[in-house]
């Protein structure tokens, strides 16, 4: 495994401004979300809140795997079936979707990278505790994002909390170190047993998001490249936020303006 990067306060300021714009963003584009309005619509908002506040779209035209073109979005748009990478386009959002919003920024040369997933008139209460516990998994993985625990203490925490609700975790797609690039080392995965992997260390910032499904773990990716949606057609949670770990308790520098006050 490449060394993971430890960052000093400087650094952690700067990541800290970058999550906050990140979050800021990610709200205030999730309260744009309702029946009728495109993909491409809440697409086309996120830049122009991403303009306003100084930054830039860490994802639009982000590398793609051999012989895919880069990603075409500012953000990646994920609705029901979708797990993740969903590029923007003519899909309208209907009352009872739910819809995964991840939103990556560039803000003064450091990353900030959030999702949440929205409930667009969901009344399914099977859903709706999909959505619940996958929040819930985030912040129990959180929790273990502290010095001193091992790596896998964190994918542990997600397993642990999403399989016995019946839900089954994304195995092909992982958190990650972020820093000054959206991809640093680790990676974080979403199961497996605690107490394995590098200890983790004050300094260490990292993406953790939780990928969750209502039934089958199993996953493909559409033509496009890009777009991964579950094997079985059935709804995906995506919830994330960027942690820098510290002693006793993780910090969440991914926080909107709203909570932090």
């Amino acid at each position: 495994m490449s060394k993971i990067i430890i960052k000093n306060e400087d650094e952690l300021n700067g990541m800290r401004d970058a999550g906050r714009v990140a979050a800021n963003i990610r709200v205030a584009l999730a309260r744009e979300i309702a029946p009728g309005v495109t993909t491409r619509e809440l697409d086309l908002y996120a830049r122009d809140m991403m303009e306003k506040s100084g930054c830039r779209s860490a994802f639009l035209n982000y590398p793609g795997p051999r012989r895919v073109p880069p990603f075409p979005s500012y953000t990646c748009i994920s609705v029901n079936e979708e797990v993740v990478h969903g590029v923007a386009g003519s899909r309208r959002i209907d009352l009872g979707d739910i819809v995964s919003i991840d939103i990556g920024v560039v803000y003064k040369g450091f990353i900030g990278d959030n999702a949440m997933t929205v409930m667009v008139g969901v009344t399914n209460p099977r859903i709706i505790d999909l959505v619940r516990t996958s929040e819930k998994a985030l912040e129990n993985a959180i929790a273990q994002a502290v010095a001193g625990n091992r790596l896998s203490d964190i994918s542990h925490a997600v397993e642990s909390t999403v399989t016995p609700k019946g839900f089954s975790v994304v195995r092909d797609f992982v958190g990650h170190g972020v820093g000054r690039k959206m991809h640093e080392p680790p990676q974080i995965f979403n199961y497996g047993p605690p107490g394995k992997g590098p200890v983790l260390r004050e300094g260490m910032t990292l993406a953790i998001e939780p990928m969750v499904n209502l039934g089958t773990h199993e996953v493909k990716t559409l033509s496009d490249g890009w777009t991964v949606v579950t094997r079985d057609g059935l709804p995906s949670v995506h919830v994330e936020h960027t942690v820098a770990v510290r002693e006793g308790c993780a910090e969440i520098l991914t926080l909107p303006d709203e909570e932090n006050r």
